[in-house]
C-alpha cells in the first residue's frame, strides 16, 4: 500500500492498495454485500446507478451506526462511485455530520493483480472527521480487505 493521503485543504482521502487478486475479484469485494460486508459493514449493496443503500455497524454517541449511501457511477471492474451521508449535527454545532463521495478505481497490474485507488471527498477542512475516516481508510481497512480477498480468492484458485 503506498502511503495514505490525506489533504485537510481540498478536504479528501486517497489510498492505493497493491492487491495480488484480479480486478474482477477486486470488484466482488466492492459490489458484493457479503464480501463487501466481510471487510467493511453490513450492507445492501447493489452495482446499480441510482440504486439507495446503507452501511450499518455499531452505533455510538454522535452517531446512529448508519451511513446512507446512493450508487452514483459504475464502470464495471474498473470504477464504483457512491455517496456517504451518516453522523449528526448536534444543536451546539457539535458533531460530525458527513455528506461525502467515495470514489473506487481498478487499475489492472502486469502481474494480473489490481491496484486499488480510494478517493474519500467532500469533508471539511481540517475537521475530526476527516482525520478519523484518514486513519480507518488507510489502516484498518487495507488490513481487512486484503484478508477477505486471500481467504475468498486465494483457495479458490489452487
Amino acid at each position: 500500500m503506498r502511503d495514505p493521503h490525506i489533504d485537510a485543504a481540498q478536504s479528501s482521502i486517497e489510498a492505493e492498495y497493491d492487491l495480488a487478486e484480479s480486478p474482477d475479484q477486486v470488484w466482488r469485494a466492492l459490489t458484493e454485500p457479503e464480501l463487501l460486508g466481510a471487510w467493511l459493514m453490513a450492507n445492501d449493496i447493489k452495482p446499480q446507478v441510482g440504486h439507495p443503500f446503507t452501511f450499518h455497524s455499531q452505533p455510538m454517541p454522535g452517531w446512529d451506526g448508519i451511513v446512507h449511501c446512493k450508487v452514483l457511477e459504475v464502470e464495471p471492474y474498473r470504477r464504483l462511485v457512491y455517496s456517504w451521508r451518516g453522523g449528526s449535527q448536534k444543536p451546539d454545532g457539535s458533531g460530525h455530520e458527513l455528506n461525502t463521495i467515495v470514489t473506487w478505481t481498478l487499475t489492472p497490474t502486469q502481474s494480473g493483480g489490481t491496484k486499488l485507488r480510494l478517493e474519500h471527498s467532500g469533508f471539511e477542512p481540517g475537521s475530526l472527521a476527516l482525520k478519523i475516516m484518514g486513519q480507518g481508510w488507510t489502516g484498518k481497512i487495507a488490513q481487512r480487505i486484503s484478508v477477505v480477498l486471500q481467504d475468498r480468492f486465494s483457495s479458490a484458485s489452487h
